[in-house]
């Protein structure tokens, strides 16, 4: 009888022993250091101007219109790659392309089956966001898009443009630059509208008119340093 109530006082103890451990622990002042094995890596600095672009160097979107996937793909040019390094300061290249998918059929179907879908003119806007409230314009085009496109046999038609119906079709467009900004701009948004005469019917003569639209947020980072451009072949995407 003796030894089971020297246990049962023993285990009592060591149990009181954790629970004031514990009660330590908890009160433990806010913004105590953590313990080596608690010790959580800190979270990397957010970027002030939400953009996915700035994030992967890269963007794409696909966008639905009278059964039409319209897709803009957008990416940082090999002269400036590094989206933590677009500063206001110097000059800071992109390339882009855009191209028209014909949903009513199957991706290898025939050619013939597809409708075209021709693209008029390219226009691509753009205004800066800065800490002190201004706003600039450093990048503006309003083109016809088989004079600017990178393909200099583009296939035409009078009147709507350049083919941009996939697999025989695209426009593309390279090393565009986006010039000086204030020291304190936080971002820039582009706007590309693309003006597009869709096919009612594969083979048919009446088209429909639409713009397609496409909003991109770029950051921009502080630094007291230009952006600096780096060397690469001319026809560098």
């Amino acid at each position: 009888m003796t030894v089971v109530r020297a246990f049962g006082a023993a285990a009592l103890a060591v149990v009181l022993a954790l629970g004031l451990a514990a009660c330590t622990a908890q009160e433990a002042e806010p913004g105590a250091a953590p313990s080596e094995t608690g010790a959580v890596a800190p979270a990397p600095a957010p970027v002030k101007f939400n953009s996915e672009f700035s994030r992967d160097g890269t963007f794409q979107s696909h966008i639905e219109m009278d059964g039409v996937d319209f897709v803009f793909t957008i990416w940082s040019a090999k002269t400036t790659p590094r989206m933590q390094e677009w500063y206001a300061k110097g000059d800071k290249y992109f390339s882009f392309t855009f191209q028209a998918y014909d949903t009513r059929q199957r991706l290898r179907d025939p050619f013939r089956t597809k409708r075209r879908v021709w693209l008029e003119r390219v226009q691509i806007s753009s205004q800066t966001t800065t800490k002190s409230g201004g706003s600039e314009s450093p990048y503006n085009i309003d083109e016809y898009a088989p004079d600017i496109t990178f393909d200099p046999e583009a296939r035409t038609r009078k009147g709507k443009g350049m083919l941009i119906t996939s697999p025989k079709g695209a426009f593309e467009l390279r090393n565009q630059a986006i010039k000086d900004m204030a020291d304190d701009t936080e971002g820039i948004t582009l706007t590309f509208r693309a003006t597009v005469h869709i096919q009612e019917q594969a083979r048919s003569k009446k088209y429909t008119v639409r713009e397609v639209t496409q909003v991109l947020p770029i950051a921009i980072f502080e630094s007291e340093f230009a952006t600096r451009p780096q060397p690469v072949p001319y026809n560098a995407t």
